[in-house]
C-alpha cells in the first residue's frame, strides 16, 4: 500500500488524509484528520462472489471509541458494546452514501470500518468518516471508482454556513448533511426549523458546490488496479424462451392494482416457468431464471410509468391514496392514533412522564438527557411475512429518527410543557413509506394528548423515474415503485416549511429544476394530507388524559436547592409522601413536581414555594404562634423561617401580658416590619390590622 498524505481546504477547515501507515492489510485504508477529530476508515472485501444471491452485500460499521474524548464508558463492564443509536445512524449514512456507485453486478463480501481514534468536540466524525469512506475505497483495489464526499450545512443567523461547529450548530435552525459526487448527489439528510422549499434548495446547490471540490481533489491521491467486474452473461436460449413468456406476462402483472393480488400473479408464473425451465436447463441455477425475470418485470413497470404516464394502481402522478385518520384509538393510553394511507398503515401512541423519564444519552461528547423519544417498530406481519422479532434493527432506528426529526420542531419549550414525551409507532401494515405514515400518526396522537404543538405536521415519500430527459416524478410512492425508481425521498414539515427531509439518489444528471420540481410537487402533497388530518382533529385537546401525571413547575433559587431537599433528604421526601407526588429538582433550580391527583400537585407546589421563598419587608404573612417569651411571641410564617412579635406589635391596645392576646398554636395574620443587620425578622399584628 503506497504511503501519502495530503491536505486540503474546506470553507477555512483543515482536512489531512494519510494513507498507507496503519491497517495496511484491508483492500484500502485511510485516516481522515479534521481539527483534533481523527477517524480511521477501512475497506476490505472476500475475494469471491457469493453465489445465489442478487444484492451487493455490504456491511458498514462506525464506532465510537470513547477515549477518543478521554473518557471511560458507562456500564458494569467498562468497555464499549453494542453500536448506540447515534453510531448506527452514521453506519446508515456512509452506506446510503457510498453503495449506488458499486457495480450492480458486484457480489463480494464488503465490509467498511469507520473508527473515530480522536476526538475534538468541534468538528464532525461523521464528515470524517464519509470523506474516508471514499478514500480508503478510491484508492483501494475494489471497483470503486468515483470519488465521493460529505458536507454539512447550517443556517444561522440568515446565513448558511458550511460544516458549521458543534457548538454553532445548537444556533442554527438547519441542520442538512449532504453526499455526492463530482456530477451528482446520492444522499441527503435533514432536519430543519420549518424552512422553506427554496431555502433548502439553496442549501443543497451550496453543498453541491462545496462537495466537487473535495471530490476532485480525490481525483490526485494514488490508486490501485482495479478488480473489474464483469457483466453476467446469460445463455441464449435460457433468456429467449424467458422471454418468450414473459413479456407479456409482465405486461399483464403490473396493471394489477391490489399488491397481494400482484404479488401472486408474479409469483405463480416465476415457480411454473421456473419448474419447467429447470427440466430444459438442468445445468442452471434457479437464481438465473428469477434475476432474468426480474429484469423483465423492472423494465416493464418503468416503461408503463415513463411512457404511458400511468402508475401501477392506477393513480394519478400526484395523486395520493385514500387517507383515514382517527384519534384516541386505544382508551388507557395519554394520546393515540391510527393513521392509514392506502395499504400502510401506523398506530401511534404518545406517553407523559415526568423529568425523571428522560433518557440519559451517553455519548462521545458526553452525556445528555433526551426528553424527546420516538421509537419505530416495524414487524413481520406489517408486509404479511414471518419475522423473528429480536433486536431492533438498523432500518427501524433510521426511521425512527426521521420521524423524531420531523415532529421535534412543533413541540412545546420545555419551560412551557415541562413533560417528558414519548412517542411509539407501530406499523400495522407497510406498502410504502411507513416512516412518513409515523410522522402523520404523531402529529395526530400529539394533538390527541393535548400537548400544546404549535401546528400539525405530515410527510410524503416521493419517487423519480429517468431515462435521458425523460423524467416522472411520483407523490406518494408505494412499495413497488421504491424499488423501481431513481431516487427516493421523503418531505416533512408543516404549513410553514419543512421540518425534515431524506433522500437516496441512484442516478447522476439530477438537476436543480428536477430537484425544485420535486420539492414543490411534495409540497402540494403534504398540504393535501394536511388537510385530511385537519378534518380529523384541527387543535389539540385542551385537557391531558385523566391517566396522564399532572405536572407543576417552578424556579427556586440555587441556593434553596439545599433547604428543599433537607438533610438526607427528609423535606423532600415528606413532601413526595404527604401529597403523593413526585419532586425532580435540576441543578439550575428548576422543579418539576408530578403526580396522579392535581390536588396533591398544588399543594406540593405551594409548600415548595414557601419553604424556599424569601421573607420580604412589607409583605402580609399567616404566621403560626409558636413559641410565647415575656417580651413576645415568635411566629413562624414560612416552613423555617421565624420572627419575632414585640408586645407592643401584638395589638392596638396597650398589651400588659403576651398571653392576653396569643397562645402556642394560634394562626395570626402578621406584617413584616423589618429584617435587621442580622437577618432576624421583626413582625408585627398591629401593621397588618
Amino acid at each position: 500500500m503506497e504511503y501519502f498524505k495530503k491536505e486540503v481546504k474546506v470553507d477555512g477547515k483543515e482536512f489531512t488524509i494519510e494513507s498507507g501507515k496503519v491497517a495496511k492489510q484491508s483492500n484500502g485504508s485511510c485516516t481522515v484528520r479534521i481539527g483534533d477529530t481523527i477517524v480511521l476508515v477501512t475497506a476490505v472485501a472476500s475475494k469471491n462472489p457469493k453465489v445465489g444471491i442478487d444484492f451487493m452485500p455490504l456491511t458498514v460499521d462506525y464506532r465510537e471509541r470513547t477515549y477518543a474524548a478521554g473518557r471511560i464508558p458507562g456500564g458494569f463492564f467498562k468497555r464499549e458494546a453494542r453500536p448506540r443509536d447515534s453510531e448506527i445512524l452514521v453506519s446508515r449514512l456512509i452506506d446510503r452514501s457510498i453503495r449506488p456507485l458499486f457495480s450492480e453486478y458486484w457480489r463480494n463480501d464488503t465490509q467498511i470500518s469507520a473508527i473515530v481514534l480522536s476526538h475534538d468536540g468541534e468538528s464532525y466524525s461523521e464528515i470524517a468518516a464519509i470523506l474516508g469512506a471514499s478514500v480508503a475505497l478510491y484508492t483501494s483495489d475494489l471497483p470503486f471508482v468515483t470519488p465521493i464526499a460529505s458536507v454539512r450545512i447550517g443556517k444561522i443567523n440568515g446565513q448558511l454556513v458550511v460544516n458549521p461547529s458543534i457548538a454553532d450548530r445548537k444556533l442554527s435552525v438547519l441542520d442538512l448533511i449532504v453526499s455526492g459526487t463530482e456530477e451528482a448527489l446520492t444522499m441527503v439528510e435533514a432536519g430543519a426549523q420549518e424552512l422553506s422549499e427554496s431555502e433548502m434548495l439553496d442549501a443543497l446547490n451550496l453543498a453541491r458546490e462545496t462537495i466537487k471540490k473535495i471530490c476532485l481533489f480525490q481525483k490526485e491521491l494514488p490508486t490501485k488496479i482495479k478488480t473489474t467486474v464483469a457483466e453476467p452473461q446469460y445463455n441464449p436460449s435460457l433468456k429467449a424462451d424467458i422471454e418468450a413468456e414473459a413479456i407479456s406476462k409482465a405486461e399483464a402483472g403490473v396493471v394489477i392494482k391490489e399488491k397481494g393480488n400482484r404479488e401472486f400473479f408474479w409469483d405463480s408464473f416465476k415457480k411454473d416457468i421456473s419448474a419447467r425451465l429447470l427440466e430444459k436447463y438442468p445445468e442452471e441455477l434457479p437464481i438465473t431464471i428469477d434475476v432474468i425475470l426480474e429484469d423483465i418485470f423492472y423494465k416493464k413497470a418503468r416503461e408503463l410509468v415513463l411512457n404511458k404516464k400511468v402508475r401501477t394502481d392506477g393513480r394519478g402522478l400526484e395523486e395520493i391514496r385514500p387517507i383515514t385518520c382517527e384519534t384516541n384509538a386505544l382508551p388507557r393510553v395519554h394520546g393515540s392514533s391510527l393513521f392509514t394511507r392506502g395499504q400502510t398503515q401506523a398506530l401511534v401512541t404518545v406517553t407523559l412522564g415526568t423529568p425523571g423519564d428522560m433518557q440519559i444519552m451517553d455519548e462521545l461528547a458526553g452525556e445528555y438527557k433526551e426528553r424527546f423519544l420516538l421509537h419505530y417498530n416495524f414487524p413481520g406481519f406489517a408486509t404479511g411475512e414471518p419475522k423473528n422479532e429480536r433486536s431492533t434493527s438498523r432500518r427501524e432506528i433510521g426511521h425512527g429518527n426521521l420521524a423524531k426529526r420531523a415532529l421535534m420542531p412543533i413541540l412545546p419549550k420545555e419551560e412551557d410543557f415541562g413533560y417528558t414525551i414519548r412517542i411509539v409507532s407501530d406499523i400495522l401494515e407497510s406498502n410504502g413509506s411507513s416512516s412518513m405514515a409515523s410522522v402523520c400518526g404523531g402529529s395526530l396522537a400529539l394533538f390527541n394528548a393535548g400537548v400544546p404543538v404549535k401546528s400539525s405536521c405530515a410527510g410524503v415519500a416521493m419517487g423519480l423515474m429517468k431515462e435521458g430527459n425523460n423524467y416522472v416524478i411520483l407523490t406518494d410512492i408505494m412499495g413497488m415503485e421504491d424499488h423501481l425508481g431513481d431516487m427516493d425521498f421523503k418531505v416533512a414539515g408543516t404549513r410553514k416549511g419543512i421540518t425534515a427531509l431524506q433522500m437516496d439518489i441512484k442516478i447522476s444528471g439530477l438537476t436543480t429544476e428536477i430537484m425544485s420540481q420535486a420539492l414543490d410537487q411534495a409540497k402540494r402533497g403534504r398540504f393535501f394530507i394536511l388537510d385530511k388530518m385537519d378534518e380529523a382533529v384541527s387543535v389539540p385537546e385542551n385537557n391531558l388524559s385523566n391517566f396522564a401525571p399532572r405536572m407543576a413547575t417552578l424556579t427556586i433559587p440555587q441556593s434553596k436547592i439545599g433547604e428543599l431537599i433537607g438533610p438526607g433528604g427528609k423535606n423532600i421526601r415528606k413532601i413526595q409522601e404527604d401529597n403523593n407526588v413526585k419532586i425532580d429538582i435540576e441543578e439550575t433550580g428548576k422543579v418539576f413536581i408530578s403526580g396522579i391527583e392535581y390536588t396533591g400537585v398544588e399543594s406540593a407546589k405551594a409548600y415548595v414555594e414557601s419553604l424556599t421563598a424569601e421573607v420580604e419587608v412589607g409583605k402580609i404573612y399567616k404566621g403560626k404562634i409558636v413559641k410565647i417569651m415575656a417580651f413576645g411571641a415568635f411566629a413562624e410564617i414560612l416552613p423555617g423561617q421565624e420572627g419575632l412579635i414585640h408586645i407592643s406589635q401584638l395589638s392596638n391596645q396597650h398589651t400588659r401580658k403576651v398571653e392576653d392576646i396569643v397562645k402556642e398554636g394560634d394562626e395570626v395574620k402578621v406584617k413584616v416590619i423589618e429584617i435587621d443587620k442580622q437577618g432576624r425578622i421583626n413582625l408585627s399584628i398591629k401593621a397588618a390590622l
